[in-house]
């Protein structure tokens, strides 16, 4: 996601999608300066769809400020999103629960008070396969209860899982803090064998892994799985295994005026070593490959983006979320769009409030080969939608789709959805020998 900051990674597998919850730091930060949560998702690892913010500081009445590190679970047919903020009361973090019947909310604070609190921070829940969920979360230390059927209510009292050298790792340099443990747990269940995976040592932070043969221990240190890297001087680990395949999720400061305070959120592709370890990962500028390719021919979110120059997203009037803030050259780029013999035609939802500018359609890159070039009305408003088709011709196999914003100075175009029609190319008129060009303002085949 490149049109926001995010931070502290999330995933979720649910339904053939893998739903990523993430924190929002916001533009220009200087501190942890977090109000809100995010939510996005993706069938293909590399096309994600904005979500928007479904989950917010304002939404519990007891909370004050900082939207951190949470976590959504799914169970009974319902989402809950465990969080922690500050609360008002105190002014200290707590951990909060909120609830939804839907993966991308709206999400309802669950109870109107912390579930739990004493300070610390970052929640995660592993449900085990006796149907026990637990709650951990913590730094300096690490905590966790035993939550009940109901995910909202616990049994007994907060414990401490011991933080032995042994299960997490040797610190040096301060006294007060013997292990690696910093932050940030992430735990979950493989193959017989229990992993918590979390941010080591302070800072900067690296990511490690300890594992054991029970929900709470005996703990044993594992060792690096991502070194420290990438611009910010904190990290987050989410780890999810979609179709048949396993998944890192971090965070980093690679986007433009990015930092330890406005970062952003990574995936990389990895494989369990044969005796279930996990190899060091690195960071790169790719991530994951794409699992499958984007039908265009059903309806596809304009949020729905593998990557973009330029763009914003905001709620729509017609549910949502759209694109929008577009400018002459901004473009947004869909990976891997199985066009198979070609479609005929492509339609998009659009608003304007100026008119006189059209969405241009390219091939392989923004400035490559156009096939296609609808022209966008003034609507009568950024929220005044209409429904707009123009006629393609040249796009073929599968290839990556750039749709890229064309016409005068200022704002042009809000984007709601967009989709291909399938059957022969219009036939249009060119000049002999070489391919259609641009007529009316429609349609423009690159020679």
């Amino acid at each position: 996601m490149q049109h926001v900051y995010t931070a502290d990674p999330a995933p979720l597998v649910h339904d053939g999608r893998v739903y990523l919850y993430t924190g929002h730091d916001e533009d220009n930060s200087t501190n942890y300066t977090m109000k809100e949560w995010r939510v996005w998702s993706s069938a293909d690892m590399v096309n994600w769809t904005d979500h928007g913010s479904p989950l917010s500081v304002a939404s519990f009445s007891w909370a004050s400020a900082n939207a951190w590190a949470g976590q959504v679970v799914n169970r009974n047919g319902k989402f809950y999103w465990y969080v922690p903020t500050t609360e008002r009361a105190t002014g200290r973090m707590a951990i909060g629960v909120a609830v939804s019947d839907s993966p991308t909310g709206p999400f309802r604070d669950a109870l109107g008070h912390p579930l739990v609190g004493n300070g610390e921070i970052d929640p995660t829940v592993f449900i085990d396969d006796d149907g026990q969920a637990y709650l951990y979360w913590g730094n300096p230390n690490l905590w966790y209860v035993r939550l009940n059927a109901d995910m909202i209510s616990y049994s007994g009292s907060p414990a401490k899982i011991p933080l032995t050298t042994a299960g997490f790792g040797t610190r040096t340099g301060d006294p007060n803090r013997p292990t690696l443990f910093e932050e940030g747990p992430w735990v979950y269940k493989r193959g017989g064998l229990y992993y918590i995976v979390y941010a080591a040592k302070c800072c900067s932070e690296f990511i490690a892994y300890s594992t054991a043969p029970g929900p709470t221990g005996p703990w044993t240190y594992r060792g690096t799985i991502m070194p420290t890297q990438g611009s910010s001087f904190t990290n987050h680990p989410g780890i999810v295994d979609f179709k048949g395949t396993s998944y890192f999720f971090y965070h980093n400061g690679a986007l433009p005026g990015g930092s330890g305070y406005t970062r952003s959120v990574g995936v990389e592709k990895f494989s369990y070593n044969p005796d279930g370890t996990i190899p060091t990962i690195n960071m790169t500028s790719t991530g994951a490959p794409q699992v499958g390719t984007l039908d265009p021919y059903i309806r596809q979110e304009a949020e729905t983006i593998a990557w973009e120059s330029g763009i914003e997203t905001e709620p729509s009037s017609e549910g949502g979320m759209n694109v929008g803030y577009t400018e002459n050259g901004d473009y947004i780029k869909v990976k891997g769009v199985a066009f198979g013999a070609g479609p005929s035609s492509f339609t998009a939802r659009v608003a304007s409030a100026t008119g006189g500018s059209a969405i241009e359609l390219h091939l392989g890159g923004p400035n490559g080969t156009v096939v296609g070039r609808c022209g966008v009305p003034n609507t009568g408003g950024w929220q005044t939608w209409t429904t707009v088709s123009c006629p393609v011709g040249g796009a073929t196999g599968t290839q990556d789709l750039y749709l890229r914003f064309a016409g005068g100075s200022g704002y042009l175009v809000n984007a709601d959805w967009w989709r291909f029609t399938a059957g022969a190319p219009t036939a249009l008129p060119g000049r002999p020998g070489g391919s259609p060009r641009e007529r009316g303002g429609f349609l423009r085949l690159a020679p």
